[in-house]
């Protein structure tokens, strides 16, 4: 299906949408990477070529990071439109995201990086948040007490309307946003047009310089210089949202431009007032102008919270696609576009994850030091899944391939390094949050790889079970049954266990599959096939897009078979639960049996899933050894 780019007044919203939905982490990085670049445990004077350093490498962190390998580059990587690690692992290894066969390594890869996004995704809202409250305290010691109670109500506010949608929450946070970098560009303004010599700071010889005389601090600082960059990875997440071209045209036309400006004005007013490193980006605000600028940071951040809450829905989405995760209730929010999903679960876990790191952490200073470890790791790992992309998928020269992504990590094992040294200060959370999400997504894996053989194991085929009707030995009665089966090979266990138990067989049998395609939507004419098996028996596979929710029974209504419309009232639906118990022979899931036996009891039941209406369903339980 081909997808056409959103033109005039259309790409004009969604451009504005983008504001909202994607920049708004990247967007408020101002109010506090400076102030982390000069923390006094860096021992980092506050002089004039350090100051130009620092601004250098914002600068071309900017240009290099987002503006080339992200916007340039890993957008191009979409998989049907789609965007973000789980989509760009998919692409490198297409076979092997949904079964055991094939690289292992690069499917362990993707699952690393984008299990470490959840954890980033709990610390982007919490220190956004808290570092725009913070500026109550620089107007006024009084609001000290309030900050954190503040930021909690905040947060909980936030995560209470995403169950609006995307597209509503981005057109009502697009605009404000658009007013908080045009906020940044004049505050900057001010400033430059002060000390004009900080443009100089564009220079990457000033970026040399600062490493050559600061050496290990130097490195160090990188940690910090990363904060105005966390955003790159949430962008390429978001791009299931809104798509490509109006991401690059916001990013362009108003973010690139906001953020260098005000970059430059926070250093500019740092050449002239070295002292006001406390706080650079609420100290260059004129104090006449303070409290709306407070307000609209706010207001900015809480958005800022928005990229990293719909990239973890987006990835979310597709792991349970691959089948990482179990089913979950996800929610379309949109007709258009068709990666705007809410899950209500996973809104409502994130809540509860960024309000204990702020009660825990406290101060967005703290919360800085446990920033940047995951996004780093999972940036390196975008490379070198994007490496395979471009020399398997778009058929790159080796030469070429290795000299981009070979740039790439030059500079992201630069920052992942300098990440590494925040792990005994809090760093520690996203690694062990990633760690459990990890490890959830590889049990649910092996476990339904392991499910899956053991219901092959011995299973006739379709055609065998037909053969074995011949001798009219099997009593049959009226009506139509449909057995659902993941396997079109096998035939259903639950219609095994039907014969066995109750000794009868429906005149009409119907063997039912459904499969979901890689695009949005599924064309009408390839939607429904249907293949006779004999002896009333029918093999049926039903195709739905990721977009489409699988509404069987609703397919099924304009369809007859042996001359008998599958209306709701005409067709039990027989489906099979299976029991997971542990295995006590070798080879078994072992540690791992309980925790899959937990996840295989709380997922989304298929009735529900499919929509099957409950007084037409019949479920036979089955015990399954892992």
């Amino acid at each position: 299906m081909h997808v056409v780019a959103p033109r005039g007044k259309y790409l004009a919203l969604l451009s504005l949408t983008a504001l909202g939905i994607v920049y708004g982490d990247i967007g408020t990085s101002p109010l506090y990477a400076i102030r982390e670049s000069f923390l006094p445990e860096h021992g980092l004077a506050v002089t004039a070529a350090n100051v130009l350093g620092v601004v250098s490498l914002i600068f071309w962190s900017l240009i290099l990071v987002i503006s080339i390998k992200y916007i340039g580059f890993i957008l191009r990587a979409d998989r049907h439109g789609e965007g973000g690690i789980l989509a760009l692992a998919a692409l490198a290894t297409p076979m092997a995201m949904r079964g055991p066969a094939g690289r292992p390594a690069l499917v362990l890869l993707g699952l690393i990086g984008t299990a470490l996004l959840y954890g980033d995704g709990a610390i982007t809202p919490a220190i956004s948040v808290l570092s725009a409250v913070e500026g109550l305290q620089v107007a006024t010691p009084l609001f000290a007490p309030y900050v954190i109670p503040i930021t909690v109500a905040i947060l909980v506010a936030l995560f209470a309307v995403q169950r609006h949608g995307t597209g509503r929450v981005g057109q009502v946070f697009g605009p404000v946003v658009l007013l908080w970098f045009t906020t940044l560009i004049g505050l900057g303004i001010n400033q430059i047009v002060l000390a004009p010599e900080i443009l100089w700071a564009a220079d990457p010889r000033h970026a040399w310089d600062f490493f050559a005389a600061n050496g290990w601090r130097g490195f160090v600082v990188l940690g910090s210089v990363f904060l105005v960059v966390t955003g790159g990875e949430a962008l390429y997440a978001d791009m299931g949202h809104l798509g490509r071209h109006p991401i690059r045209l916001a990013w362009f036309a108003l973010v690139l431009p906001g953020l260098l400006i005000n970059y430059f004005g926070q250093g500019a007013l740092l050449l002239r007032t070295p002292e006001a490193v406390v706080n650079p980006f609420y100290l260059m605000t004129p104090t006449w102008l303070l409290y709306p600028v407070v307000i609209i940071a706010t207001a900015a951040t809480v958005i800022a919270s928005q990229a990293l809450i719909t990239g973890v829905f987006s990835l979310t989405m597709q792991a349970v696609g691959f089948g990482l995760l179990p089913r979950l209730r996800i929610k379309h929010t949109s007709e258009r576009e068709h990666g705007q999903v809410y899950i209500a679960s996973v809104n409502w876990g994130l809540m509860v994850a960024c309000v204990a790191l702020v009660l825990g952490f406290g101060t967005s200073s703290r919360l800085a030091a446990a920033y940047g470890v995951a996004v780093t790791t999972t940036m390196v790992i975008t490379t070198m899944l994007f490496f395979v992309v471009i020399r398997e998928r778009w058929g790159w020269k080796l030469l070429p391939s290795m000299a981009l992504c070979g740039g790439f990590l030059l500079f992201d094992l630069a920052f992942w390094g300098a990440n590494l040294i925040k792990i005994p200060h809090g760093g520690w959370f996203p690694i062990v949050v990633g760690g459990g999400i990890l490890t959830l997504m590889l049990v649910w894996r092996k476990g339904r790889i392991r499910l899956t053989r053991r219901v092959r194991s011995g299973a006739l085929s379709p055609e065998e079970f037909v053969a074995s009707l011949a001798s009219g030995s099997v009593h049959r009665v009226p009506g139509t049954a449909v057995f659902m089966i993941g396997d079109t090979t096998v035939t259903p266990p639950a219609l095994l266990h039907n014969l066995k138990h109750n000794r009868v067989l429906h005149e009409s049998v119907i063997l039912l599959t459904v499969e979901h395609d890689e695009r949005p939507e599924t064309e009408e004419v390839n939607r429904v096939e249907i293949t006779s098996l004999g002896a009333g028996l029918h093999r049926m596979v039903l195709r739905f897009g990721y977009l489409e929710d699988p509404d069987v029974p609703v397919v099924l209504e304009g369809l007859s078979i042996d001359g008998v419309s599958l209306t709701r009232n005409n067709v039990t639906y027989f489906l099979a639960r299976e029991t997971v118990i542990r295995r006590a022979a070798p080879g078994g899931l072992g540690w791992m049996t309980p925790i899959f036996r937990l996840m295989n009891r709380n997922a989304r039941s298929a009735s529900s899933f499919f929509h099957l209406p409950p007084n037409r369903v019949v479920e036979l339980g089955a015990q399954v050894e892992l």
